[in-house]
C-alpha cells in the first residue's frame, strides 16, 4: 500500500523517526485484514495481538514524499501469524527498511490463544 509521509513524521535530523516505522507495519498489515474480510475492529472474533516487533533501516525517508509498504506472511502458525514488511520510497526497488511483527490471535473476550480459522488460514496463505 501507499503511504504518504506526514510533517509530523520527521524528527529533527530531517528524516522520518524510526517509530514511524511500526505506525505504517501496523497500518499495512491491518488494512489488509480489513480489506481481506478478516478484520473487524468492533467486533471481530479472535483479534490479533502484537507480541514482537523489530525493524532494520537501511537509507532515510523523509517528509514530503510517499511510501510504498509491502507485506508478506514470512510464517504462519496454528494461532500466530508473523509479517515480513518492507518499506521503499516510491519507484524504489531497494527498501528502505525491513521488519517484521507477529500477530497471536487471541479471543475477544477470553485473550488466550485461539487457533486461526480456516477461512483465515486460506487468505492469510496467498501472502505466504
Amino acid at each position: 500500500m501507499t503511504i504518504a509521509t506526514r510533517w509530523a513524521d520527521n524528527d529533527a535530523y530531517g528524516h522520518v523517526n524510526n517509530t514511524v516505522y511500526y505506525q505504517w507495519f501496523d497500518t499495512a498489515v491491518n488494512a489488509w485484514l480489513v480489506e481481506a474480510g478478516l478484520l473487524d475492529i468492533e467486533a471481530g472474533d479472535p483479534i490479533g495481538l502484537v507480541v514482537e516487533t523489530s525493524c532494520t533501516y537501511f537509507s532515510p525517508l523523509s517528509f514530503p514524499g510517499d511510501v510504498e509498504v509491502g507485506i508478506a506472511v514470512e510464517r504462519l502458525g496454528s494461532s500466530s501469524v508473523t509479517y515480513r514488511i518492507g518499506v521503499f520510497g516510491v519507484g524504489s526497488s531497494e527498501a528502505s527498511a525491513q521488519g517484521h511483527f507477529t500477530h497471536v490471535y487471541v479471543g475477544r473476550e477470553s485473550r488466550r490463544p485461539t487457533e486461526l480459522p480456516g477461512e483465515w488460514r486460506e487468505k492469510l496463505g496467498t501472502l505466504v
